[in-house]
């Protein structure tokens, strides 16, 4: 017994740093992944890709742990990472982009899209309460992350200029 959650996330945010230093940063997945909250562990399964391992959320027999990998692949000429998901891996797919645009020598936008599925365990008939928590869970979790990377951007940005 278990029902799935989808999740569809779109984030826009600009930062002090240069896009060759964001883009080395959001390329190198375990260094992108270390600013990821709640990652338990992120196994190098091979060929650019990795089976994220989040910590379980929830309490007693009501917790959940999200285990999904991804492939991910990038052009610098076109600014974009892109993921997709390794299906048979796991209890959740998920896919998605970072966009990176060079606004000027020392600005950046940068563009998240991801969306997939997350497998949940339970009963079907929790699905009403458990589906919006996880996608709060989720949601929270990303803007955790863009938070995290920010403040590592403009870290880079400042140590740059000194």
């Amino acid at each position: 017994m278990s029902f799935t959650v989808d999740v569809d996330i779109t984030r826009r945010f600009e930062v002090s740093c240069p896009f060759n230093r964001v883009f080395d940063v959001l390329a190198d997945v375990p260094e992108s992944v270390s600013h990821f909250p709640n990652v338990e562990e992120l196994v190098d399964l091979g060929d650019n890709a990795y089976r994220w391992e989040m910590e379980k959320i929830g309490i007693d027999r009501f917790s959940i742990q999200t285990i999904y990998a991804c492939k991910y692949s990038n052009d610098r000429e076109k600014g974009w990472v892109k993921w997709t998901p390794v299906k048979g891996v796991g209890n959740g797919l998920l896919k998605g982009k970072w966009t990176v645009k060079a606004l000027d020598e020392g600005r950046t936008r940068i563009d998240l899209a991801t969306s997939g599925e997350l497998g949940v365990p339970l009963p079907g008939l929790v699905k009403m309460l458990v589906a919006p928590f996880v996608v709060r869970e989720f949601n929270g979790m990303v803007d955790q992350y863009v938070k995290n990377l920010t403040k590592t951007f403009e870290k880079k940005a400042r140590k740059e200029k000194s």
